[in-house]
């Protein structure tokens, strides 16, 4: 679930880069994504 999520907002924020759509969302949701999964790796 979570590698689903990271890779679609990986997908999104590369077309945001070239079309420059809602960029400033994708990259707030793109760091809490990463952190999330920063998280998740160090508790395991």
């Amino acid at each position: 679930m979570l590698w689903t999520i990271i890779s679609i907002l990986l997908l999104i924020w590369i077309v945001g880069l070239f079309l420059e759509i809602a960029g400033g969302l994708i990259h707030i949701l793109l760091v809490v994504a990463l952190v999330v999964f920063i998280v998740r790796m160090i508790r395991r």
